[in-house]
């Protein structure tokens, strides 16, 4: 069930009400969390995906049932929308009528319009190269004086332009996106590899583990990296609460526990 409010704490407590048990008994996605935006425009609010408490006690093997059945769907979507034409509307800033979005018509796109925004706004950066980073993907190079401005302390500007281009190429063109902001993120996640190799041979020799709070964007550098070391585990991230957030590893549970 999707919930949405302004604050994460508005959408927590709304999905508590309704399934009338506390925060800590529900099983929550964060599908988009809340910004202000970038230089006023933009702003985004709280979006959380709740499975009601009946549901996440599924087995294990119900559970990767699903994941397969969403998956297959997920890549008929993507099929689908690679293959949707346009109105046939010929945009002003393009040379040619698009009919297919590809993965390289988008790159093209996405540069020639994330330049124009930020020739508008008052920070000093150089041209933001825009690639290919593989199949699935498409990566923003961010570099120049006023670069690491962006970033942001606790690089909370970095997670609103990343969550805003985020839900522009991935919404409207089915890709996914990754930011780089004068090698922050590459820094970001060899920083977090390492801070994460002890929580990773507790869980080799656990089964799972709960990690130290992390601040901003480490927390979902965190997830993406444990889920890619355990797929077979539940990896999420979970709020104190003084809002602090911090991951947690475990085993599916099985319908009888």
């Amino acid at each position: 069930m999707i919930f949405e409010g302004k604050t994460l704490e508005e959408v927590y407590q709304k999905a508590s009400d309704n399934f009338g048990v506390s925060i800590s008994e529900l099983q929550i996605t964060t599908i988009q969390s809340p910004s202000k935006g970038l230089f006023g425009f933009f702003s985004k609010k709280a979006i959380i995906d709740v499975q009601e408490p009946e549901v996440i006690v599924k087995s294990k093997k119900e559970q990767e049932k699903d994941v397969k059945v969403e998956k297959i769907l997920e890549e008929k979507q993507d099929k689908k929308e690679n293959k949707k034409e346009t109105t046939g509307v010929k945009p002003e800033y393009f040379e040619y009528e698009i009919e297919q979005i590809t993965i390289e018509d988008v790159v093209k796109l996405a540069k020639k319009e994330v330049n124009e925004l930020f020739k508008l706004s008052c920070f000093d950066i150089k041209e933001i190269d825009v690639k290919v980073y593989d199949d699935e993907t498409i990566i923003f190079i961010v570099n120049g004086e006023d670069a690491a401005l962006l970033i942001g302390k606790e690089g909370y500007r970095y997670n609103a332009l990343s969550t805003m281009l985020f839900n522009w190429i991935s919404q409207k063109y089915g890709y996914k996106v990754k930011l780089e902001i004068a090698e922050f993120l590459e820094q970001q996640e060899e920083m977090m590899r390492k801070l994460l190799e002890s929580y990773i041979r507790e869980i080799e020799e656990k089964g799972r583990c709960k990690t130290r709070t992390f601040d901003g964007v480490l927390a979902y550098l965190a997830v993406e990296i444990l889920r890619s070391e355990f797929p077979d585990k539940y990896v999420a991230i979970k709020k104190n609460r003084d809002g602090s957030q911090y991951v947690v590893v475990n085993r599916f549970l099985n319908k009888d526990e």
